[in-house]
């Protein structure tokens, strides 16, 4: 239990800063202005997002707050569930649900504290929402997690079992 808490807070602590300093700048340096990084295709602007992904929920913070509360005490379940004491491959799977953990806080301070979301990085090229690090956080988490259980993986590693 111990090596799973210290896994956790090894993703958390820097995870939620790094997103928190990222969110911080933006708001404090780019409020009105954009940073074309390469042009046509990468800029950088603040973007206050009410809602959640392409816009869903908008304006219903209470709303996402609880949703994201409720997923990330799921998340948390089922991460301290994980028999990880004789399966050290499930420290990948523990690193995705970290980093997803993450993300969720990440965007849920900002909900708490400015009831938006923060977001900065925009790829002009496919026009592709405006999004911040705690969304990577997920999305990449969500993705590599899916190519772990699918080719990784063997069902009864995924399974809760008692008494670990």
């Amino acid at each position: 239990m111990k090596k799973k808490i210290f896994v956790l807070f090894l993703i958390l602590i820097p995870g939620i800063i790094l997103d928190q300093i990222t969110k911080w700048l933006t708001r404090e340096y780019l409020a009105g202005k954009t940073i074309v990084i390469i042009k046509g295709v990468l800029e950088l602007t603040l973007l206050k997002n009410t809602g959640a992904a392409w816009g869903s929920f908008s304006s219903n913070t209470t709303a996402l707050i609880i949703l994201t509360l409720v997923m990330t005490v799921a998340i948390l379940l089922y991460y301290f569930k994980l028999p990880s004491k004789d399966n050290k491959r499930l420290i990948w799977l523990e690193l995705c649900l970290g980093f997803i953990i993450a993300g969720a806080i990440g965007n849920m301070i900002d909900r708490i504290y400015f009831k938006y979301v923060t977001d900065m990085i925009y790829f002009k090229l496919i026009n592709f929402p405006v999004f911040n690090i705690a969304d990577i956080y997920v999305t990449c988490a969500c993705f590599v997690m899916v190519i772990l259980i699918l080719f990784y993986y063997k069902e009864e590693e995924l399974q809760w079992k008692k008494n670990t």
